[in-house]
Formats: structure tokens, C-alpha cells, sequence
């Protein structure tokens, strides 16, 4: 399965001026993030927010974005061990949860994972891993209804799951038409809150045509 490296659009003219320790650092980060080239360069932007969380205490964002970055390397290096990266980021995704609970970014972003180590041994694991990625996109669209990345995901995982169990291109092509429509409107709460998926979710629809 190929995930398209997701690139994080953050808003630095706005934050150029005043910025306290935890805004420069986020700032840094997310450059990175967006700069980030390999898995290598992906675990150190990882570590690089996973410190920020530390330091903060009371900040779920960083370790969002560890959670993230970690996430990615396992599909950026094809030599993975994606239940290992599965399972960092599941720690990391906890950290967050602890801080800013029923959030639907985080429901993402464990759906993420969720399909990620699924797809180490799909047919055994559809059951216990599928099942778990489900229920956080279902937890996602509860908690935010207007989230555009809960529709994008679970049109992404359901493209790629046989017509018999409910999914194909005519069920997924909805859900990106669904997201596409949100992220008209969508408005991240801070430059430093998620605001990603809308091109990945343009080209799935694209290819539901």
C-alpha cells in the first residue's frame, strides 16, 4: 500500500513576529516536516516534536506530529518493521489523547496506523486491525462532522477494499466528493493545526472517475 507523503501547509509570515519558545519550535518543525526527504529525515522531525511535547507538558500538538512524522516513515522506507513505526505511534498518539481527548484529528490519525499494520498480513489481520480503523474514522466523524481528512481517510481505506466487504470506487468516490466539499470551507484553528489530505483526496477522486 503507497501513502502519499503528506505535506503540511503552515501559514510563517503570520508567525514571524512575537513568536514564544513552543511557536518557534513549532514553526521549525513543521518545516522540516515539509522538508523532510527520507525516512531518516522523517524520524528526526519525529523526535524533533516528540522533545517539543516533553518540554510543553500541556501541548497535544507536538506529539500529534510526532505521532505523524514517525507514522510516515514507515511508508517512506520500504524496509520497515511498520508494526514497530505502528507502535511508536500509537505511544505517541496516547500522549496527545491524555491532553485533548474525543479530538477528531487524533481518531485520524489513529485510523492511520490502524490500516498501517493491518496491511502487514491483511487477510489475518482485517478482523482485529480493520475493524479498530472503523470504529477511530467513526470516532472522527463523530467528534468533528466537518473534518474533511475523516471522509478523505475512510475513502481512502474503502477504494481499497473489495465491493463484497462494502467498499470500491463508486462508495469511495462519495467520500472524496464529501471531503472535497469540506475542505471548501475548512479553516484550521491555529497555522499550526492539521490542514492536509485536500491534493491526495483531488487525486483519489480523480481516479474513482
Amino acid at each position: 500500500m503507497k501513502h502519499a507523503l503528506i505535506i503540511v501547509s503552515v501559514f510563517f509570515a503570520t508567525m514571524a513576529i512575537g513568536q514564544t519558545k513552543y511557536e518557534a519550535g513549532m514553526v521549525r518543525g513543521l518545516e522540516q516536516l515539509k522538508d523532510a526527504k527520507t525516512a531518516e529525515d522523517m524520524a528526526a522531525t519525529s523526535a524533533f516534536f516528540e522533545r517539543i511535547g516533553d518540554a510543553e507538558k500541556d501541548k497535544w500538538l507536538p506529539y500529534y506530529y510526532a505521532a505523524y512524522a514517525n507514522y510516515l516513515t514507515g511508508w517512506m522506507n520500504p524496509k520497515a518493521d511498520k508494526d514497530k513505526v505502528g507502535e511508536k505511534s500509537k505511544e505517541l498518539i496516547t500522549k496527545a489523547e491524555v491532553l485533548e481527548p474525543e479530538n477528531s484529528e487524533i481518531y485520524c490519525m489513529k485510523q492511520m496506523v490502524a490500516i498501517m499494520q493491518m496491511t502487514v498480513d491483511p487477510m489475518s489481520r482485517w478482523q482485529s486491525y480493520g475493524a479498530e480503523a472503523r470504529a477511530d474514522i467513526e470516532k472522527a466523524i463523530k467528534a468533528d462532522p466537518n473534518n474533511p481528512r475523516s471522509y478523505y481517510l475512510n475513502g481512502q481505506t474503502l477504494m481499497n477494499t473489495p465491493e463484497a466487504y462494502g467498499g470500491g470506487k463508486a462508495v469511495a468516490k462519495k467520500l472524496f466528493e464529501k471531503a472535497l466539499e469540506l475542505y471548501k470551507t475548512f479553516k484550521p484553528a491555529s497555522a499550526f493545526h492539521p490542514d492536509w489530505g485536500k491534493e491526495q483526496a483531488e487525486k483519489l477522486l480523480a481516479a474513482c472517475q
